[in-house]
């Protein structure tokens, strides 16, 4: 609605929704006020220039929240992420705000389903989440191509919506954790970015069990797969420690889709990032149970053949997948722009090839996104250096 060029459509589109669909007011109402009360709150975080410190902060922020005028306002709402659950009340002493410059809100409701889990969510001000949802339905729609052709990479799709210009939520993924966590946890995150090992040690203090620690190893091995296409694919950019996480259980997903479709990141003019998709050392040394000669390991051979096998899957549905994005050109998405950005995946799916030359030119790439992987290792220490002296001004 905020796009003058199609605003008018939209706009008409809208009223004759609300027009036909009279029950549903009610609830989108409620939904706008409650989304309209955290925008509030989110705004006075953001907008507060006091030097107390995050703790302080936060008891201020869930002071502010506790008050009856925001209590009502959130208790008895259909959650917009998921319209399956309602919200009760919110576990105030859970909710805080996190560390990024827009100040997203962490939130824990309580869920009316008394079978149900409480409902964990961040709802984010600031940041264009459209290019979010998109990515991650096509992830969805890969995810579900894979099943039928028989391979379930244990994709982890997690909910995403935006409401309206620059507002939107997100799920948050439970008993998961950054890689910068995970190597900040076993030692220096800098110094570990060049490490192998840190993250086999994570997956084996929660799975100290042999058995779990395999079961955990192959859910790893099947995810990283998938997400390597994925990521290769969609040409998702800005891929470092602290927007890739791994589940307790081992499954590996991205978060963050901010750039893609080729649009990496420069600094003074040099690309930081030169690797198709993101293979370190860590990640090989996990898919192959901690085995030194990884290249000669049949879990390694395994794990080439599962990335290569689900290239071949989403690239004999390739066209559907450029008609999908040229649908979105319309929309003000900005780095969906013009037919110039679908280029990009009409090069990474290579049409033009056969597929036994597709084949080849996937395993091409895969060997050099494994033996550039240190040069990913060199962006992720930098990163954390960068992470780091931020910490310490404030």
């Amino acid at each position: 609605m905020h796009n003058p060029a199609v605003s008018v459509t939209f706009g008409l589109i809208l009223e004759a929704y609300c027009r036909g669909a009279i029950d549903h007011i009610y609830i989108l109402s409620r939904q706008m006020e409650c989304l309209n009360k955290l925008k509030r709150v989110n705004i006075i975080i953001r907008d507060d220039r006091s030097r107390e410190n995050r703790e302080k902060k936060i008891c201020w922020m869930q002071e502010i929240l506790e008050q009856k005028f925001y209590q009502e306002t959130f208790t008895n709402v259909i959650n917009p992420l998921n319209p399956v659950y309602k919200f009760g009340r919110l576990k105030i002493k859970k909710c805080k705000f996190m560390d990024s410059k827009m100040k997203p809100l962490w939130l824990v409701f309580e869920n009316c389903d008394p079978g149900a889990g409480d409902i964990y969510l961040i709802f984010k001000n600031g940041d264009d989440l459209r290019q979010d949802m998109l990515t991650l339905q096509m992830i969805r729609i890969m995810d579900r191509l894979w099943k039928e052709a028989g391979y379930d990479f244990r994709m982890t799709p997690y909910r995403c919506i935006s409401v309206e210009h620059c507002v939107g939520l997100i799920e948050v993924v439970l008993n998961a954790d950054t890689i910068a966590n995970i190597q900040k946890n076993k030692g220096n995150a800098a110094i570990a970015a060049f490490k192998k090992g840190s993250l086999l040690a994570w997956l084996r203090d929660h799975n100290p069990q042999e058995s779990d620690l395999n079961r955990a190893i192959e859910e790893f091995t099947l995810s990283c797969a998938g997400y390597c296409v994925a990521t290769y694919i969609l040409g998702v950019a800005d891929r470092h420690n602290d927007n890739i996480m791994v589940k307790k259980n081992g499954q590996l997903f991205h978060i963050d889709f901010g750039h893609i479709l080729g649009k990496f990141k420069e600094k003074f003019g040099i690309r930081r990032e030169r690797v198709p998709f993101v293979l370190t050392h860590d990640f090989v040394y996990v898919i192959t149970h901690g085995e030194q000669s990884s290249k000669k390991s049949e879990y390694f051979r395994r794990f080439q053949s599962y990335c290569e096998e689900a290239f071949i899957i989403i690239r004999r549905r390739g066209s559907f997948f450029i008609s999908l994005f040229a649908m979105m050109l319309s929309t003000g998405i900005p780095e969906i722009s013009s037919v110039n950005d679908l280029q990009y995946l009409r090069e990474t799916l290579v049409l033009d090839k056969s597929e036994e030359e597709a084949r080849g030119h996937f395993n091409t790439k895969f060997m050099e996104a494994l033996k550039n992987s240190w040069k990913t290792s060199f962006n992720w220490c930098a990163h954390s250096l960068a992470k780091d002296n931020r910490m310490n001004d404030r």
